[in-house]
């Protein structure tokens, strides 16, 4: 489900970020600006999402969820606090995007002709390079 300009802008003003210092390598730069983004999304307290939506958020993604309902991501990739916090937004709606996207039903079908000859044929040819391993009866 795509998820409207408009959406978009409420959610993310529905989340809270805060920055901390990055962990690994970096040299000064990590041991001294906070660059690392944390979002934290409440979803159970969200105004723009419908029930059944926050209920299949909850579902969905409970791994990324913790107990008091809150979605929390990360982003520390970047050496600049403004390209992590994109980075998070961006995850954050992809994540939201492909959670409320419905799973298509899958259609069952027959195997084509063609695709069954082909593996006849190919049990054949297996069938035949085995036989030739066999010692010759004399």
């Amino acid at each position: 489900m795509r998820l409207s300009e408009e959406i978009r802008k409420q959610l993310e003003a529905e989340c809270k970020f805060s920055a901390s210092r990055s962990s690994g390598p970096g040299g000064q730069n990590v041991n001294k600006v906070n660059t690392r983004m944390e979002l934290r999304f409440s979803v159970i307290d969200s105004q723009v999402l419908a029930e059944d939506h926050k209920n299949i958020l909850l579902n969905k993604l409970k791994n990324r969820i913790n107990s008091e309902g809150e979605l929390i991501l990360f982003s520390e990739s970047e050496r600049s606090q403004l390209r992590n916090r994109a980075k998070v937004v961006s995850l954050f709606f992809e994540l939201i995007e492909k959670a409320l996207t419905p799973v298509k039903k899958r259609r069952k079908t027959q195997p084509t002709l063609a695709s069954r000859i082909k593996r006849i044929e190919g049990k054949k040819k297996l069938s035949e390079k085995k036989d030739r391993r066999k010692t010759p009866g004399l």
